[in-house]
């Protein structure tokens, strides 16, 4: 959708996105057969399955996020907020909101993800803290002591990307919790020294930090879906 207002072709799932989407998409057919043929009165089916479509909706939210913020970064040249020309503020004001966007999808994706599994795997986490993360889940599956494969899959994947997820978390806080993060750079380097110009904060550093929590979860959704297919179609077989 973003892309066609900004003048550009239509994206073309392929890469991680693409995986992560054609795997979403199996599992989403794969409950319907299963709510046809065994009729799911207890709508653990259905529930999975609109799950699964908000996922595919909210993974697609979140690229075009990053893709619209880099867009827009695209025409921030100025080093400084006190230089920028008007037309130059109101395409940084874009990439702002659609920057902001995108690393609060992130971990807002990452909690479906998060409420997904904890159903399908009955990992009754709920239990143990009512609001849960996805990351509370990961450590419920530790509990479980099951589905050993799976959890160190989602591990490493997790792992592999500490550093610009707690760049992002970081940001995220600011954002949720405490004042906006811009501004909190701002503060900051006013702090340093009162009559100096403010710099604008590393727009290149920080959209490589989203492109890198668009990868973390588009490989945490392949992990989490392969296996889940592969377990089910096991356990149709033995039927």
């Amino acid at each position: 959708m973003l892309r066609i207002l900004l003048g550009e072709p239509p994206r073309v799932n392929s890469g991680l996105l693409g995986e992560a989407m054609d795997n979403m998409s199996q599992m989403a057919a794969l409950l319907r057969k299963e709510m046809k043929s065994n009729q799911d009165r207890d709508h653990v089916y259905r529930q999975l399955e609109i799950w699964t479509r908000g996922l595919i909706s909210s993974l697609d939210e979140l690229e075009q996020s990053w893709f619209a913020a880099s867009f827009f970064r695209r025409s921030v040249n100025t080093e400084n907020l006190d230089d920028m020309p008007v037309t130059e503020q109101g395409e940084y004001a874009r990439y702002v909101y659609f920057y902001k966007n995108g690393f609060i999808r992130v971990f807002s994706l990452l909690d479906k993800l998060g409420i997904v599994l904890n159903t399908m795997y009955d990992l009754k986490t709920n239990k143990v803290k009512p609001h849960f993360s996805y990351f509370t889940v990961l450590r419920q599956f530790h509990i479980t002591n099951e589905y050993v494969s799976l959890i160190a899959k989602l591990d490493r994947i997790k792992d592999a990307y500490h550093v610009p997820l707690q760049n992002l978390r970081k940001r995220r806080n600011s954002e949720i919790h405490y004042m906006n993060s811009e501004m909190e750079d701002d503060l900051w380097q006013r702090h340093k020294g009162l009559n100096d110009k403010v710099k604008l904060e590393d727009l290149d550093a920080h959209l490589e930090d989203l492109r890198q929590g668009l990868n973390m979860v588009c490989k945490s959704l392949t992990a989490a879906y392969q296996y889940s297919l592969e377990q089910w179609r096991k356990d149709v077989s033995r039927h």
